[in-house]
């Protein structure tokens, strides 16, 4: 019997100033042949202006493009509009769910010219795999963890700790997130952040985060604009992010991986049920994991990293993503998030929300 997909929920990603894509209304509506509708975070790669234009040249599709901001609103669009989208973002530990209520279909991996240079690790990962089916490319792998603004921290840090030091009290960003808020704890105290087991502790050590905190954050945008105006020394963040906020917005940031671990995810490409243009979605999907794409996304705006070894093979060999994520060493310390019940997230969340409330 082939892997069973367990119930999954969790969190996750950018909601960030867009690229030159159209919006599409919820309700199923006709469309021109050679469109493929995209399902996404809002600025997350797949909407990049030039990189649509190079598609539309390569196969005469055009992308059309929505966008959710939670993984709970994504699934309500794939359930609530079935036949509307083509492609769909799906963060991994999210895709059993997906493909368990009928919202994906799976990929015919023979259309996919890039899928030999998929890295194995990823490519193969019980949570886009089961029953001998592929149910999402994977496309991205990255990390949450923190960054530290260069001229209010001279010396970069090791230590996940910093985020509860006194000298930088009041200066903290943090997101308000329940799951990543309590993976990040058990980080700090020591423990396995997908199944933590001493919750007393973890609810302790963000109790501790009272007067360390200047605000919550929740979006790629407002992070953006709250480090622009020096409202913290260092945030809770996303590495692929970081990139962009340092590149394309000349923050002074950097993306530290610290000595306890971070956050490891894990983000697929698959296509919707009932997808109008399959052989559209196909040849999206193999575009997305090119190197031509890949490389110049990084390049350029900044991106997590590809799961394509090939693609990560031709990025600067200075490149952040090629130096740090490609080290075994950095990837030891990961611990990447996976699926949840409906009960441990509701838990985490009730506690998440009793921690806040003692924030006053």
């Amino acid at each position: 019997m082939g892997t069973r997909f367990l119930p999954f929920t969790r969190r996750r990603m950018l909601a960030t100033a867009g690229a030159g894509a159209v919006a599409l209304a919820l309700a199923p509506r006709a469309r021109a042949e050679g469109v493929v509708r995209v399902l996404n975070w809002q600025g997350y790669g797949t909407d990049e202006a030039w990189a649509l234009e190079a598609f539309k040249a390569a196969t005469g599709n055009t992308v059309e493009h929505d966008y959710f901001n939670s993984e709970q609103e994504m699934l309500t669009k794939l359930r609530t509009a079935p036949g509307t989208y083509d492609v769909v973002l799906i963060n991994s530990s999210y895709t059993g769910q997906a493909a368990a209520e009928g919202l994906i279909q799976p990929i015919d991996t023979s259309k996919l010219s890039n899928w030999g240079n998929l890295i194995p690790s990823y490519r193969d990962n019980a949570m886009l795999n089961a029953d001998g089916k592929v149910w999402g490319e994977s496309w991205l792998f990255g990390v949450t963890s923190f960054a530290y603004n260069t001229t209010k921290i001279a010396t970069r840090p090791d230590s996940i700790q910093i985020l509860w030091d006194p000298a930088h009290a009041g200066r903290v960003g943090w997101r308000d997130d329940a799951v990543e808020s309590v993976q990040m704890a058990a980080l700090a105290t020591g423990q396995d952040m997908n199944n933590p087991a001493d919750m007393a502790a973890i609810k302790a050590k963000l109790e501790a985060l009272k007067g360390q905190l200047a605000t919550f954050w929740s979006s790629e945008d407002e992070w953006n604009k709250l480090m622009a105006g020096d409202a913290f020394d260092l945030a809770v963040y996303w590495s692929g992010s970081a990139a962009r906020s340092k590149k394309a917005f000349g923050l002074p940031v950097e993306f530290v991986i610290p000595q306890e671990g971070a956050i490891g995810w894990l983000d697929g490409l698959s296509i919707a049920a009932g997808a109008p243009n399959p052989d559209g979605a196909h040849a999206f999907l193999d575009y997305m994991v090119s190197p031509d794409f890949y490389v110049r996304w990084d390049t350029e705006v900044g991106a997590p990293a590809s799961a394509n070894q090939a693609a990560m093979d031709g990025l600067p060999a200075d490149a952040f993503n090629r130096v740090v994520l490609g080290d075994p060493a950095v990837g030891a310390r990961l611990q990447f998030m996976a699926p949840m019940s409906d009960e441990q997230r509701q838990s985490w969340l009730d506690l998440w929300q009793e921690v806040k409330t003692s924030f006053g």
